[in-house]
């Protein structure tokens, strides 16, 4: 079976971790960047629209705000190690019976994208694969260069530019509540270009916005551009109104799981593991996490089957998870739910706590889903666009069993993300293709990249 994190960034990660290590390897031949690009990336422009690059689950660092501890984005002695109770519950989001999920927070913080992530358990022993570096630095060359990032790239872009900006964010928490916070920057950067366009010219501009989101990234943009910042409300369904829309012209979704992907299933069943040189995250601490839950494929896809009556199941369903003790109701995690819930001391109560807490998950996912489901025209202005993968074997159902599922069947993607999934091809129920494509996603432009 195939241990996958939920994005290509981690793949991608441990893809790094393996190539840096292996000194026999030739380096390809790297162009010269800056004799290429230099004139397109010191042209001024005040009408060009700003970027915002919001990276996929993973891909921001976390931080214990009253120590500075990193808790997410280094492998090293000083981090976070989930082997250690104390640490296992700064990495897990707390929980508490009754409890709305949007108000279980702790002193875990973002702390900005994850251009590099330090791999140093050993002495004298160090990597830094480049995980989002590159992507900012492809951004870079065409003239959308991030301040915070500029002592990395060897090119001169000049002292005019200000238009590119990551969006880190806790990758824990809902995609709707992320989706406040990304509204919150967007209004801080405009008013950051427009004082520094006034500088310059002498006027505001019109400041707009083209996002560029990678994996679960694409779920925030989404939510925001039709929902604002609204977030989820506490009851009811939150207001289509394609609000976020407003100050962003184009949204480019880069390996979207916009249907879910069963690898997130077998992720918060199974934990983390991306291989050597890092640490195991127990299914317990990813259990705890509402976004792993929206990335969950969808029953109506027919993705999860039964082994004995070979009915299709509802990966969403708390009775589901009950019935096959995933996750944080697996009876192996007793021990490591004992280390998140110290002052608990009774298991029946720890247990009790865990199944609120799944089941608070699983229901926000599904109206998170549903809110991203419902088919809506964008106003004219905003174009939607798509690059991913479908050169490789993707895994897109599997059997459910105790404490485990085994996939049973696969179809083409870049082996975490299936391609109907990035499209939300909802012709995949039927697993046919002769009919014309049927998504609430009104897609402008799409491209498959034959390539992992």
């Amino acid at each position: 079976m195939k241990k996958l994190p939920f994005a290509l960034f981690a793949i991608s990660l441990l893809t790094s971790v393996l190539l840096i290590s292996c000194q026999g390897l030739k380096r390809p031949h790297e162009a010269n960047l800056e004799r290429i690009y230099k004139g397109a990336a010191q042209r001024e422009d005040i009408n060009r629209n700003a970027v915002i690059v919001i990276p996929g689950i993973l891909g921001s660092r976390l931080v214990n705000e009253p120590t500075q501890q990193i808790v997410w984005g280094a492998f090293t002695r000083e981090a976070a190690n989930p082997r250690k109770p104390e640490s296992a519950r700064l990495i897990a989001i707390p929980m508490e019976e009754g409890k709305p999920l949007n108000e279980l927070t702790d002193t875990v913080r973002q702390n900005g994208a994850l251009d590099r992530l330090e791999v140093s358990l050993f002495t004298g022993f160090s990597i830094q694969p480049k995980a989002y570096l590159q992507i900012m630095k492809v951004l870079g060359v065409g003239g959308f260069r991030d301040e915070t990032l500029s002592h990395t790239y060897n090119l001169d872009y000049g002292e005019n530019h200000y238009s590119c900006f990551q969006f880190s964010y806790d990758w824990r928490r809902s995609n709707a509540e992320n989706s406040v916070h990304l509204g919150e920057f967007i209004r801080e950067k405009k008013a950051y270009i427009e004082s520094e366009n006034l500088k310059k010219y002498g006027k505001r501009g019109s400041v707009k916005f083209n996002i560029v989101s990678h994996s679960m990234g694409a779920l925030v943009a989404r939510y925001y551009l039709r929902y604002g910042e609204q977030g989820m409300p506490a009851n009811g369904k939150p207001n289509l109104n394609w609000a976020g829309a407003k100050d962003v012209d184009k949204v480019i979704m880069v390996a979207p799981p916009n249907a879910g992907s069963i690898l997130a299933l077998d992720q918060n069943i199974n934990g983390l593991n991306m291989g050597p040189f890092t640490f195991k995250y127990e299914p317990s601490l990813i259990g705890t996490m509402p976004s792993t839950y929206e990335l969950l494929p969808r029953y109506r896809h027919n993705v999860l089957k039964d082994t004995i009556q070979d009915v299709n199941l509802d990966p969403l369903d708390p009775e589901v998870w009950e019935k096959y003790q995933w996750g944080l109701l697996d009876p192996k995690q007793s021990q490591n739910l004992a280390s998140l819930l110290p002052h608990i001391s009774s298991p029946e109560e720890r247990k009790r706590i865990a199944k609120d807490h799944v089941t608070k998950c699983l229901q926000n996912a599904r109206r998170f889903q549903e809110a991203l489901d419902i088919p809506s025209t964008p106003p004219e202005h905003l174009k939607v666009c798509l690059f991913t993968g479908d050169a490789d074997d993707t895994p897109v159902q599997a059997e459910a069993w105790p404490g485990r599922i085994k996939f049973v069947d696969f179809a083409a993607g870049d082996t975490t993300v299936p391609r109907y999934s990035a499209l939300m091809d909802e012709r995949f129920a039927s697993r046919s293709t002769l009919e014309p494509l049927k998504t609430p996603i009104p897609w402008d432009q799409v491209t498959f990249l034959f390539d992992s």
